[in-house]
This record gives C-alpha cells, sequence and structure tokens, in this order.
C-alpha cells in the first residue's frame, strides 16, 4: 500500500512542473490577450481621430476603423493561441485559402468596393453635385461602398457602380464656378440677324442671374436651308437648367413678336 501511494505521489510531483507550466502560459496568454486587447481599441481609437481631423467621409471611416480593429484582433487571437501551445500555422493557411477563394467569387464586388474606397477618399464629387459618367447624369443622392446614387431631370433614380465612376470619366459640373448655358433656334436667311441679337441679348439684360463678365453673346451658324441663332450666356451652375428653359420659350416668343419665321428650337448646352 505504501508504495502504491509513493508511486502516485511520485507522478504527481512529475506532472506538477508541467501543469504549473501550462498555468504559467495560459495566464501569460489571458495578460497579453488583455493588454494587447486594450491596446487595439486605443490604437483605433487614435485612427479614427486622425480620420476626423483629416475630413474623410464618415461611411469611409467607420468601416476602414471596423477593418482595422479586425485584422488587429485576428492577429492578436492567433498570437495568444500559439503562446497556449496550440498550432496555428494550419489555421492561417486555411484563413489565407478560404480568402483566396472568396476574393475570386466577388471579384467584381470587390471591383466596386474599391471604387467606392477611391471615391470617398479622393472625392471628385460629393452629394448634391450634378455630375454626368457612364452615359447618365444627374444629382448624387448619396454615396455607397458599392454603388452611387443618382437622381436625374425625369425624377428617376440611377444605381451606377463605383467600379464604373472610378474606372471612367465623371463630368462634375457642380466643382465650377459658372457653367456656359444656350439656346439656338433656326431663322430665315431674309431676317434681319442684327435685329435678331439685340433682341435676343435684350432677354438678359434685367435678369440678375446671368453673370455680366462674361458677357451674354449671341451667334449665327449658316444651314443649308436656314441660319442657326444661337444665345449664350454664362451663370451659376444652378441656375443653368432654369435659365435655359426660361429662354427657350421667351426667346421663341420674342422673334414671332417681330415677325420673325422659326424653325426647330435646339439644345440647351452646359
Amino acid at each position: 500500500m505504501g508504495n502504491q501511494v509513493y508511486s502516485v505521489w511520485s507522478q504527481l510531483n512529475g506532472l506538477l512542473p508541467v501543469v504549473l507550466g501550462y498555468v504559467g502560459q495560459f495566464i501569460l496568454a489571458l495578460i497579453v490577450l488583455f493588454i494587447g486587447w486594450k491596446l487595439v481599441n486605443a490604437v483605433t481609437r487614435a485612427m479614427g481621430r486622425m480620420m476626423s481631423a483629416s475630413h474623410i467621409e464618415p461611411t469611409l471611416r467607420g468601416f476602414l476603423l471596423s477593418v482595422v480593429g479586425l485584422f488587429l484582433k485576428a492577429l492578436l487571437l492567433i498570437s495568444v493561441a500559439s503562446m497556449v501551445g496550440i498550432a496555428t500555422t494550419s489555421f492561417v493557411a486555411v484563413l489565407g485559402a478560404a480568402g483566396l477563394a472568396v476574393g475570386m467569387a466577388l471579384q467584381g464586388s470587390l471591383a466596386n468596393f474599391a471604387g467606392g474606397v477611391l471615391i470617398l477618399l479622393f472625392r471628385p464629387f460629393k452629394v448634391g453635385d450634378s455630375i454626368t459618367a457612364g452615359g447618365s447624369s444627374g444629382t448624387v443622392t448619396s454615396i455607397e461602398m458599392f454603388r452611387t446614387v443618382l437622381l436625374d431631370a425625369n425624377n428617376e433614380i440611377i444605381f451606377i457602380p463605383n467600379g464604373t465612376l472610378s474606372n471612367n470619366i465623371v463630368v462634375n459640373s457642380s466643382e465650377s464656378e459658372r457653367l456656359l448655358g444656350s439656346v439656338s433656334l433656326l431663322i430665315d436667311y431674309n431676317d434681319d440677324l442684327d435685329k435678331a441679337r439685340a433682341l435676343l441679348l435684350g432677354l438678359t439684360e434685367q435678369d440678375e442671374r446671368v453673370l455680366k463678365d462674361p458677357a451674354p453673346s449671341v451667334s449665327f451658324l449658316p444651314k443649308p436651308a436656314n441660319i442657326q441663332v444661337t444665345l449664350g450666356f454664362w451663370c451659376a451652375p444652378g441656375d443653368v437648367s432654369s435659365l435655359v428653359g426660361k429662354y427657350s420659350e421667351e426667346s421663341i416668343k420674342v422673334l414671332q413678336k417681330a415677325g420673325y419665321r422659326l424653325g426647330v428650337t435646339a439644345r440647351a448646352a452646359a
């Protein structure tokens, strides 16, 4: 009996250093996890303050902070797992393979996501701007991570993938301090050109929305059967549509009243 007790005690004495070693590693891992978790949170908060001071878009700021926080916490957990003796090599390899497979499957979506990050970071346009891109024109109502939403002149909602916007030409009309608006009509070769110029310029004289420098102008372009007369004027970007609509109607009325025989009204350009 005494020999058995001695044998058990000897085995316990042999296991005690191993158990204490594992307990020590486990306690150390918990301490590293606690401190590391606090450090990750502190780093992400500091990054958030820096991004806020740099006036980075809130949508992009929140996403980047989430990605950085998750990445750092994942590294911390893998490091802690290796401290307690858990093999992490195969685990990391599986995560890498899974990430590659997901990336290939979502290649198009990732391109749109990358485009959204670039748009929010470099801000070629912002909410409220009037842009033309991908064959569509409208006012930007929202910039999402994967797409940009426009509202066109017909009150239709247009969704444009951010990958398309970041890789193609985008015309931002709202970035200019002034834009050129124009209204064109067709008159006969026998009509008085000087009188037509005076009548059309008279429409803009009392309009405060039309800039005086550069001054409005009237130009004439010969056509096979008639002459195209164009009234051009400079104004703020937000006034182009309303002024073009106004002068399209008023120019027809004033020329018809003066006895001009008009052809088809033409265009509104900006």
